[in-house]
Parts: C-alpha cells; sequence; structure tokens
C-alpha cells in the first residue's frame, strides 16, 4: 500500500537518457533514421508523441508511403528509394500485401526494437530545449502521459523529424512558413494569396460491407456537403481512406497552433459525407455499408520549414540540377493544393512533373543556426514550391536516412554537420550512404574496401539478349501507343522485327526515340519515324531504323496508338527491360501528356508509364544483336537500372546459375553484401492498395556460397528482401567465392546488382 500526506508540491519521476543521436519523431523519416543511425553504431534515443510510430503512414491517420514512383504515373523508371524504407516496403509487401494499416504499424515497430542501439519512447512529447550556447542544444525535456515521467534527454546530435519542427522551433532554428514570393528563388510556381500559401490538413475514414443494411444517424454537428463543399458530387460510396485525400482544410490557418480546429471543421466535413452518402437515396449501393473507422488526428501537410545553409527551390527540381553534395533524390510532382482545400471551387491540386528525378543537397539537412541540429522530413530546406515535391513520405525517409549516417560521421570525426560539407568529407558520406543501399543519381560507389574490386569475375552463364521469347506470346491490340524501352550500347541501334496481327489494311507508324536530358526516361527526342503498311492478318516486321547513338543509354521504340492492330507481348520477365505505353494515371494528375501553363518555366511532355502487374508484358521483339548482362556490372557501383541495366542476368536455360570470384592471393573475409532486384519501379503503397504478389518476380529467393574448398559457408532460402548483408560466423580465408542461385521462375531468369566482400 502506498498512503502520502498532504505536500506544497510534488516533481514528476525524472529520468535521464543519454545517446549519440537524439531524434525527435517517429514519423516514418525518424524510424528511417533512427534504424539507419543505429544500424551505423550509434546510441539512439527515438522520441515519439504518438502510442505508435509511423506519422502519417501509421493506423492513426492511414496515408500510403510514396515518393518518386507516383503510383507509376511519371517517367521515373526504377525510382524507388533504396536503404531501410525499401526494406520497410517490401517487408510490407510481403506481410501485408492487403494493406492493412494496423498490419503495417506492427511491422514498423519490429523493425525499430530489433535494433538494439535504439531506445524508444512512445506517447512522449519534447516541450523544452536547453541549450549550452546560443547556436548548440545540450538536451532536451519531454514527458511521456503514460507513465507520468519526465524524461532529460541528452545527446551530441539531434535530429528533429518532428513534423511541426518542435525541436527546432524551441532551440530557435530559423525556419519559414508560407509561400516565397516569386522573385527570391526565381519560381515561377510561387502561388498568390487568392490560391493560398499553405496545404492543409486531411482526416480520413474506411468504410466496411456488413452484408445486412445498416442505419446512419448523422451528428449534430455534421455539414451540409451538398450546401457547402463544391465538389460533394466527387463523393462516392466506393471510395475511403486516402483515396479521398483532398479532403482537406485548414490552409488559410495556423497550421501548428489552430490543428485542433482543423481536426474539428474536417470532422464536419466526414460525418456530413457519410450522412449525404448513406441518406440522401443517392447510393442505394450503400445500404449494407457502415462507417469502420474515423481518423482522430489529421494528416499534416505543412507547417514549419527550417533553414539550412542551402535551400533547394523550384528549378533545383525542374532543370534536375546538379549538386556535389547530393546525398537523396526525390520525383514526385510538384504538388500544390488550394488553401481553401475542400471548400474551394479549385482543381484540389496543382501536380507538375518534371522529367526524371531531382538530388537532394546534404546542406539541406541541417540548420544554418543551430550547429548540432539535423533537419529531417518535411521540415528539411526547401521553397514552398520545392516542397510540393519533397514532402512525401518516401522522400521524406529516403533523405532521413542520409541524415543518419552523416550523424555517424560527425561522431566519428568529432564534426558538427555543417563540417561535413566545408571539411570535405562529402564523398566519404556518399560511399557510405551507397553502401547502405542508399542510390544517388549520378553518383558511383568507388568503394575501396570491397575485395570484389580486385577480384575476377566470371560466370556460368551471361544472358546475350537477343529477343524476348516467343513461346506462349500474347497479341494484344495497340488501344493506346506502347514502347519498348531497350539499354542499348553507343553505335547502331539494333535492327529488330516483331509479329503484328492487322483486323485489316492498314498502316502502323513506329519511332525510335532517346531522353533530351541524359539518364532520364522520358522519350522526347525521335530519331527517325517509319510508316510500315500491313495487309490483313499476321505478318512479321523489320524495324530498321539506320539510326545511331553516341552514348550507352535506354532507346524506346515507340509504336503508335492503331485499333486495327495487334502486337505480339512475351511472357518472359528480364531485370532492366520494361514496356511503356502513353496512358492515363487520373491518380497523379497523368492524361498522357504534361502541358505546362505558360510562363511557369515547366516542361511539357508525355507521359510513359509501364503497367502494373499482371499486365506489362515485354514486347516480343527479336533483335539482330545482342545485349549482354555480363557479369562485370555486379562492381560497377549501381544497383539499379540507369543507363544501362547495371546486372548480371544468367541464361534462363543455365541449369545452375553461378558467379565465380576469384583472387590470385588468399582473401580474409568477414561479411557479404548481395542486392537483388526487387523491382524498384514498383511503387508498393504500404496500405489501402493491394500488390500482384508478395514478392517481386525478379527477385532470387534461394542461393548458397561455396569457399575455394567447396564448403558451403552460407545458404538462404525464401528471400524475398533487396539487400542481403551476410556476416558470417568466423573468418574465412579463401581464394575463390562461388555464388550459385536458383532462377526465380520459368518465365524469369536469376540476376544480381551487386556483390561486396569485406574483411
Amino acid at each position: 500500500m502506498i498512503r502520502k500526506e498532504g505536500e506544497n508540491r510534488r516533481s514528476l519521476k525524472a529520468e535521464e537518457k543519454r545517446a549519440d543521436l537524439a531524434i525527435i519523431g517517429g514519423g516514418m523519416s525518424g524510424v528511417c533514421a533512427a534504424i539507419t543511425a543505429a544500424r551505423q553504431g550509434l546510441k539512439v534515443v527515438l522520441v515519439q508523441d504518438r502510442p505508435v510510430l509511423g506519422g502519417n503512414a501509421s493506423s492513426e491517420v492511414r496515408l500510403w508511403i510514396l515518393g518518386a514512383t507516383s503510383h507509376l504515373g511519371n517517367n521515373n523508371r526504377w525510382s524507388r528509394e533504396g536503404g531501410v524504407i525499401d526494406e520497410i516496403l517490401v517487408e510490407n509487401t510481403y506481410r501485408n500485401p492487403e494493406g492493412n494499416p494496423v498490419v503495417l504499424d506492427m511491422i514498423i515497430l519490429d523493425k525499430v526494437i530489433q535494433e538494439a542501439n535504439i531506445q524508444l519512447l512512445l506517447n512522449t512529447a519534447v516541450y523544452e530545449v536547453a541549450k549550452v550556447t546560443n547556436d548548440k542544444i545540450e538536451k532536451v525535456k519531454a514527458f511521456c502521459s503514460q507513465n507520468s515521467t519526465e524524461y532529460l534527454i541528452s545527446a551530441p546530435l539531434f535530429c528533429d523529424a518532428s513534423g511541426d519542427g518542435i525541436l527546432g522551433f524551441l532551440a530557435g532554428a530559423a525556419f519559414r512558413m508560407g509561400a516565397e514570393r516569386r522573385e527570391e528563388f526565381n519560381e515561377p510556381m510561387a502561388p498568390d494569396l487568392s490560391y493560398g500559401e499553405l496545404l492543409g490538413h486531411s482526416l480520413y475514414f474506411y468504410t466496411k460491407d456488413t452484408g445486412k443494411p445498416v442505419h446512419f444517424s448523422a451528428p449534430s454537428f455534421a455539414m451540409d456537403v451538398q450546401a457547402n463543399v463544391p465538389r460533394y458530387k466527387s463523393f462516392n460510396a466506393r471510395e475511403h481512406g486516402c483515396k479521398l485525400w483532398w479532403v482537406e482544410y485548414g490552409g488559410r490557418l495556423d497550421t501548428v497552433h489552430d490543428t485542433e480546429k482543423i481536426k474539428w471543421e474536417l470532422w464536419k466535413v466526414i460525418y456530413g459525407v457519410w450522412d449525404y452518402i448513406k441518406n440522401s437515396g443517392n447510393f442505394p449501393e450503400a445500404a449494407n455499408y457502415t462507417l469502420e473507422w474515423v481518423g482522430m488526428i489529421p494528416g499534416k501537410r505543412e507547417s514549419r520549414r527550417f533553414e539550412g545553409d542551402y535551400i533547394l527551390s523550384q528549378m533545383d527540381l525542374i532543370e534536375q540540377k546538379a549538386h556535389e553534395d547530393a546525398v537523396a533524390y526525390g520525383g514526385w510532382s510538384i504538388d500544390l493544393h488550394p488553401a481553401d482545400g475542400v471548400f474551394s471551387d479549385r482543381s484540389p491540386c496543382n501536380q507538375w512533373h518534371s522529367k526524371g528525378i531531382f538530388q537532394i543537397p546534404y546542406r539541406c539537412l541541417y540548420s544554418r543556426n543551430i550547429k548540432n541540429l539535423f533537419l529531417a522530413g518535411r521540415i528539411i530546406s526547401v521553397s514552398h514550391v520545392a516542397f510540393g515535391a519533397t514532402r512525401v513520405m518516401a522522400t521524406c525517409g529516403y533523405a532521413a536516412q542520409a541524415v543518419a549516417v552523416a550523424a555517424a560521421l560527425c561522431i566519428e570525426h568529432d564534426k558538427m554537420p555543417a563540417a561535413l560539407y566545408s571539411d570535405g568529407l562529402l564523398p566519404e558520406l556518399q560511399m557510405q550512404l551507397i553502401r547502405t543501399g542508399q542510390f544517388i543519381p549520378g553518383i558511383h560507389l568507388n568503394d575501396p574496401d570491397d575485395l570484389v574490386q580486385n577480384s575476377d569475375i566470371r560466370a556460368s552463364s551471361d544472358l546475350n539478349f537477343a529477343g524476348f521469347s516467343e513461346e506462349g506470346y500474347l497479341l494484344k491490340t495497340l488501344l493506346v501507343s506502347a514502347a519498348q524501352m531497350l539499354p542499348v550500347q553507343a553505335g547502331k541501334v539494333p535492327v529488330s522485327r516483331l509479329l503484328v496481327h492487322a483486323f485489316e489494311r492498314t498502316v502502323l507508324k513506329v519511332a525510335l526515340r532517346i531522353s533530351s536530358r541524359y539518364g532520364s526516361f522520358t522519350p522526347d527526342v525521335t530519331l527517325k519515324e517509319l510508316e510500315i503498311s500491313i495487309d490483313q492478318g499476321a505478318h512479321y516486321i523489320e524495324l530498321d531504323f539506320d539510326a545511331s547513338i553516341d552514348k550507352d543509354q535506354y532507346v524506346f521504340i515507340c509504336f503508335q496508338a492503331n485499333e486495327q492492330l495487334q502486337l505480339a507481348y512475351s511472357t518472359q520477365r528480364i531485370t532492366g527491360l520494361v514496356s511503356v505505353f502513353n496512358g492515363t494515371n487520373k491518380a497523379v494528375s497523368n492524361n498522357g501528356k504534361q502541358q505546362a501553363p505558360e510562363g511557369s518555366a515547366v516542361d511539357s511532355f508525355e507521359f510513359w508509364c509501364p503497367q502494373r502487374r499482371p499486365e506489362g508484358h515485354n514486347l516480343a521483339l527479336q533483335l539482330d544483336t545482342v545485349i549482354a548482362f555480363s557479369a562485370d556490372y555486379i562492381r560497377n557501383g549501381v544497383n539499379r537500372p540507369t543507363i544501362q541495366p547495371n546486372a548480371w542476368v544468367a541464361d534462363i536455360a543455365d541449369p545452375e546459375p553461378a558467379l565465380h570470384l576469384t583472387w590470385e592471393q588468399p582473401q580474409t573475409i568477414k561479411k557479404i553484401n548481395l542486392v537483388f532486384d526487387t523491382d524498384t519501379d514498383h511503387p508498393m503503397e504500404s496500405v489501402l492498395m493491394t500488390h500482384p504478389e508478395t514478392v517481386m518476380p525478379f527477385c532470387v529467393r534461394n542461393y548458397y556460397i561455396e569457399d575455394d574448398k567447396g564448403n558451403k559457408i552460407y545458404q538462404k532460402q525464401g528471400n524475398f528482401h533487396t539487400i542481403n548483408e551476410i556476416v558470417l560466423d568466423e573468418l574465412i580465408t579463401t581464394t575463390k567465392l562461388k555464388v550459385v542461385l536458383e532462377h526465380p521462375s520459368e518465365q524469369v531468369a536469376a540476376s544480381v546488382f551487386s556483390i561486396r566482400c569485406y574483411a
């Protein structure tokens, strides 16, 4: 029994926490930063003011995680983010293909607690900052509402991943809120006051079919959406969750301090929407539906943005400017919303895509005036316009991983964040990032510690691609323009042939295209066009463009839509080869072509995008020369297709595909990293949407590794992850490694992007 006499006052229970890096905020940015930092050997305290991790991705909000892939609605091929954010998405697709947000909560929490270097504090809110000097944080105070405990958290380095920037705000870090004028950064897309300067919040709801009629009585605060919401006719009984992202409000309020007010207005809208669907008589199909879940906290888009040593702006994105300190990338459209949100009669969003992904510089990821404060998530140093593209969760998490590796280098070299840039440590940061799975556009891994760089590499077979298998080919009508992307080396473009079927005599128009921005995938330059007369029936046609290219790159063989024609497609799938279509994708403002407004500085161009599996078959082209998928690719320092496939692919007829790594002198090996193809073209939305398979069809499931004596030093069954990091129980000394793999299926040959070995 506990009994206390009355006292004048009491103090809370207090605990001190010390770490190398304190991360405030447990959304996807904080989670990715914490896991990455922990794996770099740092002691981490992760502070989250909610009962679950994941932020806007969690079951409290239920927004899908997206980034540069953009629902497969842009020209950013193979652009899904790498590292920990990729690991989480791949794991979620494997364990949670139905997109259950509660299961995603479990997966994220499981990832965090598996890291012994992370101390996790849930339901804990930071409310005070103590500083050593005006420009350096010493410790923070935080309060946990569930255990009535005050935490004093001290660290040499802090990271604000809180969304609203509570740590940066309390520490006095320079920040911005609202839109800059066009003149400041020469941003033609900067909005005027009539459009509004801030994006608002959203709340979502889920519905369920109970199989029997369900009555709904609206609460007194439910809004009459037919009278108050200009787009009320857009509501329907089938859509729920984050497909109703446009149910947005608050852009003309203080999106930090007015959040509770904004939430109540959104509740009024949501319950009014459901009242309209259930009781207006316009939706008889909703008779058996019930309201299963309504969000309790709003998903926030925009509030404070903090200033670093560089502020990313519109032209960085549109022109894909190169930065020597690039550590991450983005590829979502510049996606701005009218400040009046759901009460506006304007289009709910204003999305403008770039011709490719854009770099994010390291200088955007730390405060310019608080010297031990990193920035992560939506608060990084960008203009309001650039924020329209950097704010999405996969991009936020990706940049946060760079913060974590930078923090590890700061601890190792006894530096503050800005000094990594000023003291010339960026190449080391970039190398360490790529080691963790971070793809940085334009930068290859140059790893002096990788023993594979000095090995002789031989393969049991290489795929010398001369065309797709025609066995079991599919004939599909050319309803929309289609293209096959082929990785071609400098020189003459191969002559190809294709089986076509004409319903009646017609003319097939074919174009050979490349991208004007080298390394991007927008086919906006036409090298040659052909017009081929085709008689009724099935015929093989020859495509000889008699054209050459001066650099290795992907070319597009584009077939103009013609409903009188069918083209042959193959069921074979090969790493680095994909077909694309000039169709539409309303989910991301893709109408087949982007027609930029005059004076916006945005490019006009066509969208050529893949189809989601089980569609998206390759065109069954046959070539007069071969495209080699050689074993040398596994050490070129790039782990996804760029200007070339960058992958070794075995011949599908090889009964035991294997890679042989040989050294003249014995090598001591402790760690082996393998990078497999988990299809970085697939967006892997984390909730609501389902996926056609739990394991990407290109991914090698089963393999083993032998040393020079034939000893099996490692074996893996049932792999589904991108990166396999193998830490051997004991050091081995060997002159040879043999990696033996199984083909993933009869239609997909075994492939590997990279093998790295370390002592």
